[in-house]
């Protein structure tokens, strides 16, 4: 099972998401958690966006979109 939840920043998508993964055991996966882990782990992803991030503007959605696409090819998001 695969849900994209979209919206605007504080519009309840992590609430949502977090309820939904609980009902249905499967993984909640949020970019920006995602990019601040591979900033902090000091990957390649991580080197790319950590001047991004630290200058306050927004990461490109292909670097996004790259971090979310990795983690759904990770045996831990094989189960939706």
């Amino acid at each position: 099972m695969r849900i994209v939840l979209l919206g605007a920043p504080g519009c309840g998508k992590g609430t949502q998401a977090k309820l939904m993964a609980g009902k249905y055991r499967v993984p909640q996966i949020s970019s920006g958690e995602l990019l601040r882990q591979a900033v902090s782990e000091k990957t390649e992803l991580g080197k790319r966006v950590e001047s991004i991030m630290a200058s306050g503007e927004l990461v490109s959605d292909d670097i996004a979109t790259d971090a979310v696409t990795e983690r759904l090819r990770s045996n831990e998001s094989k189960r939706g």
